[in-house]
C-alpha cells in the first residue's frame, strides 16, 4: 500500500469514526413514555418544599441529573447557571435533579449557587434516566425537552455551554 493511500484510508476512518460518534450522541433513544413520566413527577426541594415539574409546562425545560459527589456535574453547573440567566426571558428553564440527599444538596447550594431550582431526586429515578437514554447511568445526564413536553436531546457527560446555548437558541426561535 502507498503512503498516500494509507493516509486517505486513515482519513476516511477517522471521519466514519466521527460521524459515528456524532450521530451517537445526537440521536435520542429514548422511550416517550419516559418524557411523561419525568414531567409528571413531583420533587422536594432541598428545603422538603415540593415541586412539581409540570409547574414548568409550555417551557423549554433542561433536565440535569447530577450529585454532589461528581466532579463533572459541579464543573458543568455555572455554566447550566449562566444559561439560565440569559435565556429566563426566552422561556428557557434549568433544573437540577440530585441524586443525593436533600441535606448534601442544601449544603452545596450554599456554597456553590446555582440561578435555578435543585431538586431531590432518588435512585430510583435511575431508571427513568435510562427510558431517556442514559443506558450507562452515568452521571451528569442532561435532558432537553421542547415546550411541547418531548424530549429534543439528551446527553451524558459534560454538556459544554456554547453548544447547549446553541440548540436553546434554536429551540426557542
Amino acid at each position: 500500500m502507498t503512503r498516500l493511500a494509507r493516509t486517505a484510508l486513515i482519513i476516511a476512518v477517522a471521519l466514519a469514526a466521527a460521524a459515528a460518534g456524532y450521530l451517537v450522541s445526537h440521536l435520542s433513544h429514548s422511550d416517550p413514555s419516559a418524557a411523561r413520566q419525568l414531567l409528571a413527577l413531583t420533587l422536594p426541594d432541598s428545603d422538603g418544599k415540593a415541586q412539581a415539574l409540570q409547574q414548568w409546562q409550555g417551557k423549554i425545560l433542561v433536565v440535569n441529573f447530577w450529585a454532589t459527589w461528581c466532579p463533572p456535574c459541579r464543573e458543568e453547573m455555572p455554566g447550566f447557571s449562566r444559561l439560565q440567566s440569559q435565556l429566563e426571558g426566552n422561556g428557557v428553564q434549568f433544573v437540577g435533579i440530585g441524586i443525593d440527599s436533600a441535606s448534601k444538596i442544601n449544603e452545596f447550594s450554599k456554597t456553590t449557587p446555582v440561578s435555578y431550582p435543585l431538586l431531590v431526586g432518588s435512585p430510583g429515578l435511575m431508571e427513568i434516566m435510562s427510558l431517556l437514554g442514559n443506558e450507562a447511568g452515568g452521571l451528569p445526564f442532561t435532558v432537553v425537552f421542547g415546550r411541547d413536553g418531548h424530549q429534543e436531546q439528551s446527553r451524558l457527560g459534560i454538556w459544554k455551554e456554547a453548544e447547549l446555548q446553541a440548540l436553546l437558541g434554536k429551540l426557542s426561535q
